[in-house]
């Protein structure tokens, strides 16, 4: 009997979002999706649904921890991926972890606020992901607004600076890849730019659609963690989970009374249909 092959293996640590649209329930579906298996680290509990964050509780840094180092020493990670973390001091068990484990990608996507503009980061945070986390992560994805903050400590300052700007300073704390994201920009289309040490890669233009939607970043980091665990170079794996988390959003629903849901499993609902439509005929 042949053994069937094991998928890649991607652990994400992120903030649990009981409304499955953004946080490690969005990780566990983009992953699962993208034909990998999801290890899950949860940093924190929160009280949410499609409209906002009621409430949050940051776990503490040792559960975190534990979480973490008990499934690393237990399987094979092909690729981290990093979200909410809500805590200097997970911050600090994050950076902790990637450093023992430096061959291995590493997607950090700095969830600073929820989508309906809940802020889910002090300043603390942000200076601790700024000095510890960030050199040491293989890609950040910023939307435009995590980009101002991260590139400044100054909040007058922040809508001032351009994107290239905010890239320059980011780029200089020693990350080598940096996609901001251009949802949040009064632009006719969507620029998402990824940056290296040389300067913009790629800028990939995609069509403004309506409505808000939520965890479209956790699901685009999630896609990229898991695009470079099925072993594509960082820029193609940027560009194949953009088209991907494109698809989600335009695909999405709204079950709720707020933002819509990306539909990560819009490929599966897609044949399912078809096959009903012909059905019918």
């Amino acid at each position: 009997m042949t053994t069937p092959a094991t998928p890649p293996m991607v652990l994400t640590l992120a903030g649990s979002d009981p409304s499955g649209g953004a946080g490690i329930q969005a990780d566990i579906l983009t992953l699962a999706s993208l034909g990998c298996h999801p290890l899950s680290v949860i940093t924190a509990i929160t009280v949410q649904d499609t409209v906002g964050v009621n409430d949050l509780m940051v776990l503490d840094s040792d559960w975190v921890n534990d979480q973490a180092r008990f499934l690393m020493e237990d399987m094979p990670v092909a690729a981290f991926k990093i979200g909410m973390l809500g805590s200097v001091e997970n911050v600090a068990v994050a950076a902790q972890l990637i450093a023992d484990y430096p061959d291995i990608p590493v997607v950090l996507d700095p969830v600073l606020a929820s989508g309906g503009g809940h802020d889910l980061a002090d300043e603390d945070v942000i200076s601790a992901m700024r000095d510890m986390l960030i050199p040491q992560v293989s890609i950040l994805t910023p939307n435009s607004l995590e980009a101002r903050r991260l590139a400044s400590n100054d909040p007058d300052e922040d809508e001032e600076l351009t994107l290239d700007q905010c890239a320059e300073r980011i780029m200089a704390l020693g990350v080598p890849y940096l996609l901001i994201t251009g949802t949040h920009e009064n632009s006719k289309e969507v620029i998402n730019s990824l940056y290296g040490q040389d300067g913009v890669v790629r800028a990939d233009h995609w069509e403004r659609l309506p409505g808000s939607y939520h965890g479209s970043g956790c699901t685009l980091a999630s896609a990229i963690a898991g695009m470079l665990a099925t072993g594509l170079l960082l820029p193609e794996a940027v560009r194949e989970a953009q088209e991907y988390t494109y698809q989600t959003l335009l695909n999405g629903f709204r079950p709720g009374m707020g933002q819509f849901l990306p539909d990560r499993m819009f490929w599966a609902r897609g044949d399912d249909e078809e096959e009903a439509d012909a059905a019918k005929r």
